[in-house]
């Protein structure tokens, strides 16, 4: 009886801790520095949570995300973690909106919204 009932905990516990990850939002690690985010393109799914993790290498950046009102700065040192559900389908621009240089201009990236 008892290793009845300690099987059926394991077996529950490892069903629930699937189902948790499940849930769980996906991460895009996505790094930026000066001119540039790497990756530039990326690729989400229609309604499954994301979560934009975002790392600087050289200085204070910024992250805008006009289509899902998104915006953040990021901060050498630290990770900038920014969840959305996308829901719609479609390309949609990110932009680094902090003036970095020369180049500032060029500094943007896709995400990719597919069903």
């Amino acid at each position: 009886m008892q290793r009845r009932t300690m099987v059926a905990l394991l077996t529950g516990g490892v069903l629930g801790a699937a189902r948790l990850a499940a849930d769980a939002p996906a991460e895009i690690r996505i790094s930026a520095k000066k001119f540039e985010f790497h990756p530039d393109k990326v690729t989400a799914r229609v309604g499954r949570p994301v979560t934009l993790v975002l790392t600087s290498e050289d200085r204070i950046h910024g992250f805008k995300m006009p289509d899902f009102g998104l915006r953040a700065d990021i901060v050498p040192g630290q990770e900038t973690r920014l969840t959305l559900v996308p829901d719609k389908p479609g390309r949609f621009a990110f932009l680094c909106d902090v003036f970095c240089g020369t180049k500032h201009e060029e500094m943007n990236g896709t995400i990719t919204v597919v069903d």
